[in-house]
């Protein structure tokens, strides 16, 4: 847990639709529901016609097997850099209190790269648009993040050699099991 007393601030301005489209995952903090040997993570977000954006996260897992894991966030109004997200099945979206943070952090001018991370210092990503990121552009990301006060003894830098799992990977998945 981060004891940290700094606060996290998001950007102050966010063009969504710049936002949009696939980001691979080039680091994170742990977390409870993420193999911590998960490869080649990914997460597309797509814009909805309610204006929601529905996020779908995948992988591979520890053993190689497809991994996929979707969900939806909401902008929060007034404040641009800022998302509701969850994972909850589309029934249960309506209970209170079941949606995460999701705080854009820092992007790219070119938003070729975001920094996402929660309020409470828990959850942190480095988000890229291509698969490798030179250090030099990690080192300036993760240096933001410590400025907010993020603690980065438990970094994880998943593997990533481009590949993306594909829907008929998914499907293929289901159908063996």
């Amino acid at each position: 847990m981060n004891a940290s007393t700094k606060a996290v601030h998001s950007v102050p301005a966010l063009d969504l639709d710049r936002y949009l489209g696939q980001w691979f995952e080039v680091g994170r903090l742990p977390l409870k529901w993420e193999d911590e040997n998960a490869s080649n993570v990914t997460a597309t977000y797509t814009l909805q016609e309610d204006g929601n954006i529905e996020v779908d996260n995948r992988c591979y897992d520890n053993l190689g097997n497809p991994s996929q894991s979707l969900g939806r966030a909401k902008p929060v109004e007034g404040e641009p850099g800022q998302l509701k997200v969850s994972f909850l099945p589309q029934f249960l979206r309506w209970i209170p209190f079941t949606e995460g943070d999701y705080w854009v952090l820092k992007v790219a001018e070119d938003y070729s790269v975001a920094l996402v991370g929660t309020p409470d210092h828990e959850n942190l990503w480095l988000l890229a648009r291509e698969h490798e990121l030179s250090q030099q552009v990690r080192d300036e990301y993760l240096a933001e993040a410590l400025a907010q006060g993020f603690t980065l003894e438990a970094w994880i830098t998943p593997r990533q050699d481009g590949r993306v799992v594909s829907d008929i990977e998914l499907q293929e998945d289901v159908l063996k099991d």
